[in-house]
C-alpha cells in the first residue's frame, strides 16, 4: 500500500511532484515491512452493527457527522447521506461531476466542491445552485451561520450565502510559491473562523474575512521551496478553546483559539491529522508509529510501534479506546493509556480510506472500495 501528498504551485490545480511516500509492500525489495499483525488480544469488546455500500468509489472524501447524520462523499461525483444509529441510507446524490471536497454540513445544507473549481450546495439530496470558485479546492467546505465558507488551495478563504450562493467577502494573503496538495484546516470556535496559511493558523471574523489573530505553529527549512514546504493539514482536537493541530512532516501543536496564542509546539513527522481529549493529544507519525502527549504542555507520554509500516489514518478516540485503520481494512484499538493493542477488526480488505468517526457510540470507516461499515462497542 503507498500513500502519497503532493505538491502544488500555487494557483495551478495539478500536482507536480509527490515528495512524501510511506511505502508498505511495495515492489522495491529494500521498502520498509509492514509490522506483522499480532495475536488478536480481543480485550476491547467492539462488533459490527452494518454496512452499507455507497458507490463504486476508489477514493472516498472526508466523513462528516452532523447530529446523528453521516454524510460522505466520493470523488466520482456522488454525495451520500446515512443514519449514522442504523446505517439506513437517507438519501443519495449524483452530481455528475468529479469532486476534490467534502463534505460540508450543519444539518440543512451540504456543499462540496468538484475539481472544476465548483461549490455545490445541497438539501435534501437535491441539488440548489452553483458557484464558480478562483481555484483548485481540497479542504472540505463549513457550513454554519447560514454561510458556507471556503479555503481554496492557494488559501484564499470566501464566503457565501448559503441559500442563494451570492459571495459575500474573500479574503487572501500573499502565500508560498509551493502549496501543500491536501486538505486543510477549516473550522468555528465560538464566533472566530479557523483557518491555515503555509505554518500558520489564522483566526478569521466570519462576517468581514477580517484577521483577528495569527498564531505560528511551524516554520519551513531547508535549501529548497519542497524542502521549506510547511502546512497544517486536516484533523484538528478541540477541547474549549484549546485547539491542536498537525503541521506536515514538522509539528504538532495547541493553540488558544480566543486570544491566537501559540500554547506549545513539538517537533513531529506525521501527515495526517490529530485527536484526543482533555488530558492527552494522539496523533500517528508517517512510519505509522503511535505517538501520545501531554496536552497541557506536549510532554511526550510514549510511544507505540506495534502497527509500524502499515500505513494507519489518523486516529480517533472511541470511549475507552484510540482507533485507526491500515492499508489491509483492519481497524486497530489501542490503549489510549499506553498504546497497547486491544482489539482488532476486519472490514472488507480494502485500505481504509479516511479517518474513522466516533459519534453516538458508533464507529464508523470508509474503505476504499466504498463500503461505510459501523462499529459499537458491547
Amino acid at each position: 500500500m503507498r500513500k502519497a501528498w503532493g505538491v502544488m504551485v500555487s494557483g495551478v490545480t495539478m500536482c507536480i511532484v509527490a515528495f512524501v511516500v510511506l511505502l508498505s509492500g511495495c515492489a522495491s525489495s529494500d521498502a520498509p515491512k509492514p509490522a506483522a499483525l499480532q495475536a488478536n488480544p480481543a480485550l476491547y469488546a467492539v462488533k459490527e452493527q452494518w454496512r452499507l455500500p455507497v458507490g463504486a468509489t476508489a477514493s472516498p472524501l472526508e466523513l462528516r457527522v452532523v447530529g446523528a447524520q453521516l454524510l460522505v462523499a466520493s470523488k466520482q461525483g456522488d454525495v451520500s447521506s446515512v443514519d449514522l444509529r442504523t446505517g439506513k441510507l437517507q438519501w443519495r446524490a449524483s452530481l455528475g461531476s468529479p469532486l476534490s471536497a467534502g463534505v460540508g454540513s450543519d444539518g440543512e445544507t451540504a456543499a462540496v466542491v468538484s475539481s472544476e473549481n465548483q461549490l455545490i450546495a445541497l438539501r435534501d439530496g437535491k441539488e440548489i445552485w452553483r458557484q464558480k470558485l478562483p481555484s483548485l479546492t481540497l479542504t472540505s467546505p463549513l457550513v454554519a451561520g447560514e454561510r458556507i465558507f471556503v479555503t481554496s488551495a492557494d488559501r484564499t478563504v470566501s464566503a457565501f450565502d448559503a441559500a442563494t450562493g451570492r459571495k459575500l467577502w474573500s479574503q487572501q494573503r500573499p502565500g508560498d510559491a509551493l502549496i501543500l496538495g491536501q486538505a486543510g484546516i477549516l473550522m468555528a470556535v465560538g464566533d472566530t473562523l479557523l483557518t491555515t496559511q503555509s505554518g500558520r493558523l489564522l483566526g478569521l471574523n466570519p462576517q468581514t474575512g477580517a484577521i483577528r489573530w495569527d498564531a505560528a505553529v511551524a516554520v519551513g527549512r531547508g535549501v529548497n521551496e519542497v524542502e521549506r514546504l510547511v502546512d497544517l493539514v486536516s484533523g484538528t482536537s478541540r477541547v474549549g478553546s484549546n485547539v491542536c493541530v498537525r503541521a506536515f512532516q514538522s509539528a504538532v501543536a495547541c493553540v488558544d483559539a480566543l486570544t491566537g496564542r501559540t500554547l506549545w509546539t513539538k517537533s513531529a513527522s506525521g501527515a495526517t491529522g490529530v485527536a484526543g481529549d482533555a488530558a492527552t493529544l494522539f496523533g500517528v507519525e508517517s512510519d505509522s508509529k503511535v505517538q501520545a502527549w501531554r496536552r497541557s504542555d506536549g510532554e511526550k507520554l510514549w510511544t507505540s510501534d506495534k502497527l509500524r509500516f502499515r500505513g494507519l489514518t489518523a486516529p480517533v478516540l472511541t470511549g475507552s479506546a484510540l482507533a485507526a485503520g491500515d492499508f489491509e481494512g483492519f481497524i486497530h484499538f489501542l490503549s489510549p493509556k499506553d498504546g497497547a493493542l486491544l482489539a482488532r477488526l476486519g472490514t472488507d480488505g480494502s485500505p481504509i480510506a479516511q479517518a474513522p468517526v466516533w459519534a453516538h457510540d458508533t464507529l464508523v470507516a470508509v474503505t476504499q472500495r466504498g463500503t461505510l461499515i459501523g462499529f459499537r462497542p458491547e
